[in-house]
C-alpha cells in the first residue's frame, strides 16, 4: 500500500477514487507514567513514555486506515493526514485519514 501526503503519487496515474479511508485509536495514560511525567515536568525535558505512547498510537491509526482502504479495494492512499483530539482528561484519540485510490501499476 502506497501512502502519500500529496494529492497524487509521483509518476503514477490515479484511475479510480474510492472514498475516504480512516483509522483511529483512543489511548489513555496510566498512573505510573503520570507519576514519572510529573517528576519530569519539575526538572524539564522530554517525557519519553508519552512520546512512545503517541508513536504507537500513530502507527496503529495508520495501520487501521490502511486496512480500511484495503476493504475498499485501494492500492494507495493520497492526502494522508493525522489529527488528534482530547476525548476526556488523560485520554486522546489519534485519527489517520486520506483518500483511498486505485493507481495504475
Amino acid at each position: 500500500m502506497i501512502l502519500v501526503t500529496t494529492p497524487t503519487v509521483p509518476n503514477k496515474e490515479i484511475i479510480e477514487t474510492l472514498g475516504i479511508a480512516r483509522g483511529s485509536t483512543v489511548r489513555a495514560r496510566n498512573v505510573g507514567q503520570d507519576i514519572f511525567a510529573g517528576l519530569k515536568n519539575i526538572i524539564g525535558g522530554e517525557i519519553s513514555e508519552y512520546t512512545k505512547l503517541q508513536a504507537q498510537s500513530r502507527e496503529q491509526a495508520l495501520q487501521r486506515m490502511q486496512e480500511d482502504a484495503e476493504k475498499l479495494g485501494a492500492n494507495a492512499i493520497v492526502n494522508v493526514r493525522l489529527t488528534t483530539s482530547m476525548v476526556m482528561q488523560g485520554c486522546s484519540e489519534i485519527l489517520a485519514y486520506g483518500t483511498a485510490v486505485i493507481i495504475k501499476e
